[in-house]
């Protein structure tokens, strides 16, 4: 057989096996052993030796041509191949838009955030302003300006996180109030404010106490403020929160910043005032502390006792959530888990 006759076998052949090739990776092994350097075409090619001077150029002439037969129908059958994957991926992954699609599940705000801004609302709506300030804080605001002198003994009732002997982890959001007291400008009104944020004491975790809460504290200052305007400001505050026939009474109380001081209690919303476990059977829930601002603290601001009064109030948010949605361990509030936090969707 003349190398002419085996180009011509070889072509057909190979166009055969093209033929009926259905993957990429079978037409390239054919491109590999045909058209290869170890491939028969490179094979016929080396034989042109034994060929008279006239009949190389005709020879290698032909095998470029089978050469380029070949190469086109590979190329062809590549490209034909390709478009036949791509269909049946586009089929396989085909997505029906008219079924209906996967309920997404929807956030909302920590059920603590929902009580803070609740409580913002009310006061916002009574004229207050809210004011934020430092978390890490000087003792001289935290305790001296709020008639906590060093070594006071009041000083223990709030075990305190010290950063040095002069910078600790505030206790309270009081330090707020010192700092916008001695800027207030009293010639442009009173001073109504509200101090909500994080406070941080060194508390064993239980069901009722954590070493990280939250306050929000409220001030008072102008001329003629007296404990019937604290009582009745509370009380509307109460009943906003818990219930337009909520009632509030006041105790006799010790706070260093204030005098008088009160603990405050709310008319039970769960048994209203009848007794229960939610109150302990006393139909009383003490909710938060007040009292009238001690001189000495409007002293210190560089206001002048004889002239202006005031009240000021603290309460804990964490608390009231418990309260209201008979949570009876605080750390669930701070543990992340959907199944509890899930269950107060808000607005």
């Amino acid at each position: 057989m003349s190398l002419q006759e085996k180009l011509e076998a070889l072509k057909h052949e190979t166009l055969a096996k093209i033929e009926e090739t259905k993957e990429l990776a079978g037409l390239n092994q054919i491109r590999v052993e045909t058209l290869g350097k170890k491939g028969p075409i490179t094979e016929v090619l080396r034989g042109m030796k034994d060929l008279s001077a006239e009949e190389r150029p005709k020879v290698g002439s032909f095998a470029n041509e089978i050469r380029d037969i070949i190469t086109k129908e590979i190329e062809a059958k590549k490209e034909l191949l390709e478009q036949l994957a791509l269909q049946k991926a586009l089929e396989d992954e085909t997505i029906d838009v008219t079924l209906p699609g996967k309920p997404m599940k929807q956030g909302t705000r920590h059920v603590l955030t929902q009580i803070i801004e609740e409580i913002e609302d009310i006061f916002v709506g009574m004229g207050y302003e809210v004011v934020e300030g430092f978390e890490v804080e000087q003792d001289h605001y935290n305790f001296e300006r709020m008639n906590l002198p060093k070594d006071h003994p009041a000083r223990d009732m709030q075990d305190t996180f010290y950063i040095s002997d002069e910078i600790l982890i505030r206790t309270h959001t009081s330090p707020v109030q010192a700092r916008t007291m001695e800027k207030h400008d009293f010639s442009k009104g009173a001073l109504r404010m509200i101090s909500p944020g994080k406070v941080f004491r060194r508390d064993t975790d239980d069901a009722t106490h954590s070493h990280q809460f939250h306050q929000i504290e409220g001030l008072v200052i102008d001329k003629n403020v007296t404990m019937a305007d604290l009582k009745g400001t509370l009380e509307e505050v109460m009943q906003k929160m818990f219930g337009a026939d909520r009632k509030i009474r006041l105790r006799p109380s010790y706070f260093p910043f204030t005098e008088p001081s009160v603990e405050v209690d709310v008319s039970c919303f769960k048994c209203g005032g009848e007794g229960c476990s939610v109150c302990k059977h006393t139909g009383w829930i003490e909710i938060l502390g007040a009292g009238m601002v001690h001189p000495n603290v409007l002293k210190m601001s560089g206001i002048d006792p004889e002239v202006y009064s005031g009240f000021a109030f603290g309460l804990g948010p964490d608390r009231i959530a418990m309260l209201r949605y008979g949570v009876n361990d605080i750390r669930n509030f701070y543990l992340n888990d959907l199944r509890f936090i899930s269950q107060f969707k808000g607005e």
